[in-house]
């Protein structure tokens, strides 16, 4: 093609006012198709409705399977599927999740890169975590452009600031300027097709749902002394990892920020089961010791009254954390 004439966006929270902006300042006859994937329910907020609002006269698709795509087009990905590009048509992956999200952005930046290399323009949008990151990465890899949102101007910046510390994108603007700088970049000639690393090839084939395994894995990551969330299986770190990331052998992708964030939902759970054990067997324990004074056996009533305090204050020590956990502001009390 003459032309870069890929767009690919993904925004989080806080990324449906920019993505308005963007496509409201989009030319009617744009010489680009444009893909998006945003990590929002799709059925709970009439997302279709919003963006199809949004591009004015630009006509707006949600992805089927197989559908060929063509420029001045708005592509939205669907519930539940990855939304991938394979040549001039569309491919909708039911491979595991990555951050715990199915349509993944990180996915549909791979595919475009290995497929479009240097006429793929990746734009990342306002959002938590770094989802996009290592995808935007994967771009610069294969030749093409990098855009990220202002952090300054981002309702979430951490999407847009872990995708700047992964990679050199090549314009960081607000969203009130994204659609003219596209407009813009989309009427020049794409540069050099680069060499497609062979882990950016494997990573889109996970997303298409083809099966991993160890040997395949083993080529692209090192087995990490970590677990899972997901399946319980042994994750190991990507070898090429901007930012830091994780897969386990099933397929299941984490950055370092998703995994650390689901970790800590998991270790309140345990806390809280923790507790409720505890206060149990305190209750128990002072009941047997109740027992032990009727039954006029004071020794064992002793005993059991001391392990019941034990327990209590054991109990009071994981609900302080538990607190705390909820609320890191509070100040930690000597245990």
């Amino acid at each position: 093609m003459s032309n870069r004439d890929i767009i690919v966006i993904g925004g989080s929270a806080g990324s449906t006012a920019p993505l308005k902006q963007i496509l409201a300042a989009l030319p009617l006859d744009l010489p680009a198709a444009i893909f998006i994937v945003l990590h929002i329910p799709a059925q709970g907020i009439g997302i279709l409705s919003t963006v199809a609002a949004a591009a004015g006269k630009l006509p707006v698709h949600q992805v089927t399977d197989g559908m060929t795509f063509q420029r001045g087009h708005v592509y939205l990905a669907a519930p539940d599927h990855h939304l991938l590009l394979s040549g001039n048509h569309i491919q909708l992956g039911r491979g595991p999740r990555e951050n715990m999200v199915r349509p993944a952005i990180d996915a549909l930046f791979r595919s475009a890169a290995l497929h479009h290399g240097p006429r793929v323009i990746g734009v990342v949008l306002s959002g938590l975590l770094s989802d996009g990151a290592a995808g935007l990465h994967a771009i610069k890899r294969c030749g093409g452009m990098a855009l990220v949102q202002d952090p300054t101007d981002a309702i979430s910046p951490e999407m847009p600031q872990r995708a700047l510390e992964a990679t050199i994108a090549d314009l960081c603007v607000p969203a009130a300027k994204l659609g003219d700088v596209l407009s813009e970049l989309t009427q020049q000639a794409p540069g050099a097709a680069l060499p497609v690393a062979p882990d950016i090839r494997l990573e889109v084939e996970i997303a298409a749902g083809e099966r991993l395994g160890a040997t395949s894995l083993a080529r692209i990551a090192d087995p990490a002394a970590l677990t899972c969330p997901s399946c319980g299986g042994v994750l190991s770190a990507v070898k090429d990892g901007h930012p830091m990331r994780f897969r386990c052998q099933v397929g299941h992708a984490y950055t370092a920020d998703a995994l650390a964030k689901e970790q800590e939902g998991q270790v309140d759970e345990a806390l809280r089961v923790a507790l409720r054990i505890i206060e149990e067997r305190a209750e128990l324990v002072q009941r047997m010791a109740e027992d032990g004074r009727r039954s006029g056996r004071r020794a064992v009533a002793e005993m059991y009254e001391a392990r019941a305090a034990e327990y209590r204050d054991y109990a009071d020590m994981i609900r302080r954390v538990v607190l705390q956990s909820l609320d890191p502001a509070l100040p930690r009390q000597e245990t």
